[in-house]
């Protein structure tokens, strides 16, 4: 049996702990739910971006300014990078929504101290769909890099629930949002003010559906539970939908159905996504250059050619061919967006991508 890679125990220990929130924010009988969610999420985010780099060689540690080639060490371990700072090497631009996202539970983890112990079910609710994004955004982003079989839908249950819907039930729950202790209320207008219209509106930065409930007859052959997607309603349904009050939250997320190849890239398509991302010349000649020089696939004619790095490629046995991963375009954008990393990944000089971003020449056969 082939060892595990290096990266899989601190993946391991990720999802363990994002499951652990999950728990922990749909436990009622937990006194600190919301707050538990938010510290595991924390290291759950943490654990699988370092699973990233030590797949993709990314130099994590934090190193002595003070001497050349002595790292900082915390009890003679390597200090390693936090959170925001992970962040940061992942989402670049602070405009991004997953970013903004993230960044506010960073910094409501730090704000999270005992005096606010009475103010756990007041955050929970105020900021529901901002739990909901950063778990969705964890979701996709788990099954992005390391693939669909990661996903969190085979470890948790969908939970079940009914806030409430009558209309002394909906006014409680707006008179327990202003139970909020005034320094957090202004935590999250503080932060909020401060990102774009765009940001702030984007599902990934807080997820918002709306539930109608209809209490329809009992129908052999119906399901207990229907959802009306908006785009399929008329024009008359979405008008009456926009005017419903938010009388509860029901999350939605679609289950992927056995599909080959699901989440896979042609070369064509990979070597396309490489060359949109980096400021250099990237073909299907780069492309093949760079599986044949890091062996993420066995060569034309190879008797196995299933023994791939199975974390960027897949052979399709029908077809006999192969087919990459969102991961390993990842891989080659991020290593290959210097020219150092571009030659290191091909063994070739790279080119600078001409003004009109179009490449001529013979392409090998990949």
């Amino acid at each position: 049996m082939a060892r595990p890679p290096r990266w899989q125990a601190t993946l391991d220990a990720s999802i363990e702990e994002a499951c652990l929130a999950v728990r922990l924010y749909n436990d009622s009988a937990e006194a600190r739910a919301f707050e538990g969610f938010v510290i595991h999420m924390h290291l759950a985010w943490l654990y699988l971006l370092h699973a990233e780099f030590v797949r993709d060689d990314v130099d994590f540690r934090y190193w002595d300014p003070k001497y050349k080639n002595r790292l900082l060490r915390i009890d003679g371990e390597p200090k390693r990078w936090e959170l925001e700072r992970s962040m940061k090497e992942r989402w670049p631009a602070d405009s991004d929504p997953v970013r903004a996202n993230l960044a506010l539970f960073i910094k409501l983890r730090n704000r999270l101290e005992h005096r606010h112990a009475h103010a756990d079910e007041a955050l929970m609710l105020n900021l529901a769909g901002h739990a909901h994004a950063l778990l969705v955004n964890y979701e996709s982003e788990l099954t992005d890099q390391f693939g669909e079989h990661r996903s969190l839908a085979l470890r948790l249950r969908l939970p079940i629930f009914v806030g409430t819907f009558t209309a002394q039930g909906e006014q409680a729950l707006r008179s327990f949002r202003r139970t909020l202790p005034a320094d957090l209320r202004g935590f999250v207008t503080d932060y909020e003010s401060g990102l774009d219209d765009s940001v702030v509106n984007d599902s990934r930065y807080e997820f918002r559906l709306r539930a109608m409930v209809e209490l329809a007859p009992k129908d052999p052959d119906a399901v207990a539970i229907q959802f009306t997607r908006y785009e399929d309603m008329t024009e008359e349904e979405r008008e009456f939908a926009e005017q419903m009050g938010r009388r509860g939250q029901v999350i939605v997320r679609d289950q992927k159905r056995p599909v080959s190849g699901l989440g896979r890239l042609m070369p064509k398509t990979a070597a396309a996504e490489v060359q949109a991302g980096i400021p250099f010349v990237f073909n299907l000649n780069h492309f093949a250059a760079a599986w044949k020089r890091k062996k993420v696939r066995p060569p034309y004619g190879d008797p196995n050619p299933d023994r791939t790095n199975s974390d960027f490629c897949e052979y399709d046995e029908p077809t006999k061919t192969y087919r990459y991963t969102k991961a390993y375009v990842s891989h080659l954008i991020k290593k290959c967006g210097t020219e150092k990393g571009f030659e290191d990944i091909t063994g070739m000089a790279p080119r600078p991508k001409p003004s009109d971003d179009h490449e001529s020449g013979a392409i090998t056969p990949i």
